[in-house]
């Protein structure tokens, strides 16, 4: 890499040691990570927009004299007050909306005063006004030169503000232009596809100069865009291989074949395998005889029988003298794994102990011995798998269930939880349908298996959309069923990602069913109740004696009651369509008609009301994710917004499928040891501080 752009960031000026902390929440150390942190979009304040031409939605500046200025009360209490500055240009009026101001502000903006704002107009009580709007005061004699080029918006944290981020990228851009950077890709390559240079993309995008540019980038068709596009998937690519050859060469256990093991499991089975089920076993099988740690991603629709399969794949690891560990993310989920793995292996002689966070005292110390000595074989639990008081005797085999809920350091640290210099083999799975060629792509590092079949019989949920107008209808059709002996899932959402506010409006409807249906033993589970809490309401609701389930989405895996037939979701608009189908996925497991009820609000646009459509019409989990990823994205769908892994700066997954190909195909060339230079000045420019995931030690 360039040596300038090495540089630490204090280097620029006006990086103090402040504004430097700043940008290390980032990310940004040096002028090279600096330099490809690229805008999220841009701006026009080339020109001044009369306040009489205003329209609501528009993002424009404004140039005006303060007419009057004063601080108002929402409420009684000074945490309830406002400033409110009404403006004047001679075409119009504005009104200016602060709720966080100091004094000073509020001397600087007196009436008299001229000042020049960049911000949304909004139609508010039928006035025109702006809150918060980016502000300067000038003097209306010599205002300051408006911008010459469109100005671009960053990704910012907490107290960075655009306007230093944009100084400092100013600094930045005059240095590229004078020094440059080294090319990252093969000039030949480059030269075929008719891209620019890395300097010149990141000038264009850190400064579009005129309008054509900023249209092209809008609609990314812009040539710098599809560089650092094909740049960052190359990239991401290249760590995964990376991690894939590091992994290749360290030791790991030697698994022999366990067919009597085996054979006496299948025999004890009330159900057959699918063929599905048996092609994803043999292609584990070839890993094991491999004599390299197996990486594989096992994907199956909810139903799809996965569970089995994990079974299967630890007992010649156990029968090589191994310990085999399973981690779940909830303690809901792990329970139902502790309960069938023990039910499988009791009869094999297996020693299955679970652990979870629950697991306090002597009952803790004494299943953490049973781990560290080896007496316990087959170990089934949470986060708690991987504290540091956990020591594992000769750990074969890590299973990860729903792995998209774990992030990268978590799952390391089970990892390194194995004896020196052995990587344990590894089977990940998710009931989170990925199109294959979106998983093939973001899990690189990975060896990819599907199971494509539902188990014979199991019957499709009927899914309905029905209007909140009609819950009393839906209220006695509840009060029918359970007069009929079924049970019932009544799973409440909220918009907001608060797990307490999740389950206040559980208990709310918990009371109020309560009230409606008095006759009708209901339950109630949330997050936030102890594990034991959650796990006595559980087993009622599995034997029976509870017969309305209420829950939020928590219950969303491992909960698998065959008599449970109907499910009722309300506010599903709020959800994802993979998640409503996962929820969907609890009933249907018996042998009688199971439905979902989708419980929306009236007036639901067009866009929700064609989501939810997807989800009435379509049974098939893969199509389901499909127009998910459409619809929402890859990060929400795949649960990696949370987790450290595949967060794209430029590229979105869905939108740029169309160059995973290309690369591939860089990914492969640059992995020549004659290109080991632009290889790591790649990796350093979009990997850069995440790279500590790609590690293996």
């Amino acid at each position: 890499m360039d040596d300038w752009s090495r540089q630490d960031v204090s280097t620029l000026s006006g990086v103090g040691p402040k504004l430097k902390e700043k940008l290390a929440r980032l990310g940004i150390t040096s002028k090279q990570q600096m330099l490809f942190h690229l805008p999220l979009r841009y701006e026009d304040r080339t020109q001044i927009t009369p306040l009489g031409s205003l329209q609501s939605g528009q993002r424009v500046l404004i140039q005006a004299e303060i007419l009057q200025s004063g601080v108002s009360f929402r409420r009684q209490g000074r945490s309830r007050r406002l400033l409110l500055v009404k403006l004047a240009d001679g075409t119009g009026f504005l009104t200016l909306r602060f709720f966080n101001f100091n004094a000073g502000q509020q001397n600087r903006l007196e009436k008299g005063n001229w000042i020049r704002c960049f911000g949304e107009a909004r139609l508010v009580m039928g006035s025109i006004e702006m809150v918060h709007p980016e502000y300067e005061i000038i003097h209306p004699d010599t205002p300051p030169p408006l911008d010459s080029y469109l100005t671009p918006v960053y990704p910012v944290t907490d107290g960075l503000h655009q306007l230093s981020l944009r100084k400092i990228m100013r600094q930045l851009i005059l240095q590229l232009g004078e020094l440059g950077l080294t090319e990252t890709l093969p000039l030949q390559w480059i030269q075929q596809h008719h891209l620019p240079s890395v300097t010149q993309a990141l000038q264009i995008l850190h400064n579009p100069r005129n309008l054509d540019d900023v249209q092209k980038i809008q609609s990314v068709q812009h040539p710098a865009q599809q560089r650092f596009i094909i740049e960052e998937l190359t990239a991401h690519r290249l760590s995964l291989l990376q991690r894939r050859q590091q992994i290749s060469r360290l030791h790991c256990p030697s698994i022999n074949d366990s067919d009597d093991f085996e054979q006496k499991l299948l025999s004890s089975l009330e159900f057959e395998l699918t063929a599905a089920q048996r092609r994803v076993i043999n292609e584990f099988k070839q890993d094991y005889r491999l004599n390299q740690p197996m990486m594989r991603l096992i994907q199956g629709d909810v139903g799809s029988g996965k569970t089995i399969v994990a079974a299967i794949a630890a007992l010649p690891v156990i029968a090589s003298g191994y310990q085999c560990a399973l981690m779940a993310p909830t303690e809901i989920l792990a329970q139902q794994h502790m309960k069938n793995f023990y039910t499988w292996f009791a009869d094999l002689g297996i020693n299955v102990v679970s652990l979870m966070g629950a697991d306090k005292g002597k009952k803790r110390t004494l299943k953490e011995q049973q781990i560290a000595c080896g007496e316990a074989q087959m170990i089934v639990g949470t986060h708690a798998l991987f504290q540091a008081s956990v020591s594992f005797n000769s750990l074969g085999l890590i299973i990860i269930d729903e792995q998209h809920r774990f992030g990268v350091d978590q799952r390391q640290a089970l990892q390194k939880k194995a004896d020196d210099n052995i990587m344990p083999h590894q089977l990940i799975m998710t009931a989170t349908p990925i199109p294959r060629t979106l998983a093939m792509s973001v899990y690189a590092d990975l060896d990819y298996s599907q199971i494509d079949e539902l188990p014979p019989g199991r019957k499709p949920v009927k899914t309905s959309i029905i209007s909140q107008s009609k819950r009393d209808e839906l209220i006695n059709k509840v009060s029918t069923a359970c007069a009929k002996g079924q049970q019932l899932y009544w799973v409440c959402t909220l918009i907001e990602e608060s797990e307490v506010l999740q389950c206040e409006a559980a208990e709310l409807t918990y009371e109020n069913l309560r009230k409606q249906l008095p006759d009708i033993n209901i339950g109630l589970v949330h997050g936030r109740m102890k594990a034991a809490e959650k796990e006595q309401v559980i087993n009622a609701f599995k034997d029976g004696s509870i017969q309305l389930l209420v829950a939020t989405t928590v219950i969303e895996v491992g909960v698998d009651v065959p008599n449970a037939s109907i499910m009722i979701i309300e506010n599903p608009e709020r959800l994802g369509l993979s998640q409503i189908h996962q929820l969907r996925g609890r009933v249907g497991r018996g042998n009688i008609d199971s439905f979902c009820l989708l419980l929306v609000k009236a007036n639901l646009s067009r866009q929700v009301s064609k989501r939810l459509e997807v989800i009435r019409n379509h049974q098939d989990g893969f199509i389901i994710a499909e127009k998910d990823l459409e619809i929402r994205g890859a990060g929400e769908v795949m649960g990696t917004r949370q987790t450290g892994e595949a967060s794209f700066r430029i590229v979105d997954l869905v939108r740029d499928k169309r160059w995973f190909s290309q690369a591939e195909q860089l990914a492969k060339l640059l992995m020549e040891d004659t290109n080991a230079q632009q290889r790591q000045q790649l990796l350093d420019n979009w990997i850069g501080f995440k790279a500590a995931y790609s590690d293996v030690g």
